[in-house]
């Protein structure tokens, strides 16, 4: 008789009986999706998964999802179950920055940040930058992984880049 532990697929990990021990579950972002295959990013601790196929998961989703090791080499992923799926957006608004950013702008020195929590839901961000390099500098926001870690952690389903070249002055909105 065998006296090892048997699963019943109820698991706390949501894997069935994937075995427990090797499945991952988390909140991720989509860095690469193609038809074949994906890349996500767990946003807690940053661990890249290379899915073996591509379960119509899109560039700058993020999901909640459950991952196991893809057998019999282990060094692909694959999903078996998404919690949620969420598009993420990332766009520069026509619109300045609000009243509250260039109130927080004016209080800190170049170069330094602010974050603090939107009314509501989400985040603000605020960089008080060198007049004639905010432009540059929201290119660059727009381009990073932590601006989808960051959006993914807030709940965002957009981030608007709000700029004031001439003040010195970026506001990153994180909104649901």
């Amino acid at each position: 008789m065998n006296d090892e532990p048997t699963s019943d697929g109820d698991d706390e990990t949501g894997a069935g009986t994937e075995g427990p021990a090797d499945a991952e579950r988390g909140q991720f972002v989509v860095t690469h999706a193609d038809d074949d295959s994906a890349v996500l990013k767990a946003v807690d601790g940053g661990q890249v998964h290379t899915l073996a196929s591509n379960p119509d998961l899109a560039e700058d989703d993020v999901v909640e999802a459950t991952l196991t090791p893809e057998p019999p080499m282990e060094v692909t992923w694959r999903v078996v179950e998404v919690a949620s799926q969420r598009s993420l957006s990332i766009e520069r608004s026509p619109e300045p920055p609000t009243e509250l950013a260039y109130d927080i702008a004016a209080d800190q020195p170049v170069g330094e940040v602010t974050r603090r929590e939107r009314a509501g839901e989400g985040e603000l961000h605020v960089l008080t930058l060198d007049p004639g390099s905010v432009a540059d500098a929201a290119a660059e926001v727009a381009a990073d992984e932590a601006t989808r870690t960051v959006a993914a952690r807030a709940g965002a389903r957009r981030v608007e880049l709000r700029l004031d070249d001439e003040e010195g002055v970026l506001s990153v909105r994180y909104l649901p």
